[in-house]
């Protein structure tokens, strides 16, 4: 599953520097698959992030799709459309979402996913728990965006984690601990690739602070 996971994403990340959307949602996809059995507060996170997949997939494949190529094609195309107005400023075309939204708040639920499978793969025996270590990684990339209930409802759900065994265990079913560490971080390294990559387009169109 972890293969399946990241061929998609290192797939989306061309030669020209930028984000190949098709492919990136693919990987996205297979991310949700494998986020899922981890504990209620990755299904909790891959719900949201399934309907962000959906809302994203019906633009690649819908009317417009020719604009929907890449990450930097469609910021071009949509801020050509007005759509990309910062919080508090009235859109010109309120009819319409921002695609270029979507993605950002995915993209914010990716660097969370990367760093909760990096610290899985590389924590030490008497160090923090995977538990403590995700809800840190939470409290940084996601809590500042998220209303004070779901921050509690989160920080309940992260007293639950599973321990790093359990987890290694069901990442890679039928491999020894230190072969499942080793491919956890490789899958972390390839989501941090491609978060990297995703982070510098938004930052140089000034897209940070979207959403």
């Amino acid at each position: 599953m972890l293969g399946r996971m990241v061929r998609p994403f290192r797939a989306s990340l061309n030669l020209e520097g930028d984000v190949e959307l098709s492919p990136y949602l693919a990987g996205w996809r297979e991310l949700i698959k494998f986020l899922t059995p981890f504990g209620s507060i990755f299904t909790f996170a891959t719900s949201e992030a399934f309907d962000k997949v959906t809302a994203l997939e019906a633009r690649v494949h819908g009317p417009d799709a020719a604009h929907y190529k890449s990450l930097a094609a469609m910021v071009a195309w949509e801020r050509r459309k007005g759509l990309l107005e910062l919080p508090g400023v009235a859109p010109r075309n309120p009819a319409r979402s921002s695609g270029s939204k979507t993605a950002l708040l995915l993209h914010r639920a990716l660097r969370w996913s990367q760093l909760c499978l990096h610290r899985v793969a590389t924590g030490t025996v008497g160090g923090p728990e995977p538990g403590e270590q995700c809800s840190d990684a939470y409290g940084t990339v996601l809590g500042p965006h998220h209303p004070w209930l779901i921050r509690q409802a989160a920080r309940l759900a992260f007293l639950s984690f599973p321990g790093r065994g359990r987890l290694l265990e069901l990442a890679c079913p039928g491999t020894t601990e230190s072969e499942a560490r080793a491919v956890l971080a490789h899958a972390a390294g390839t989501l941090e690739d491609v978060y990297n990559r995703t982070q510098g387009l938004l930052a140089e169109r000034g897209l940070l602070q979207l959403a």
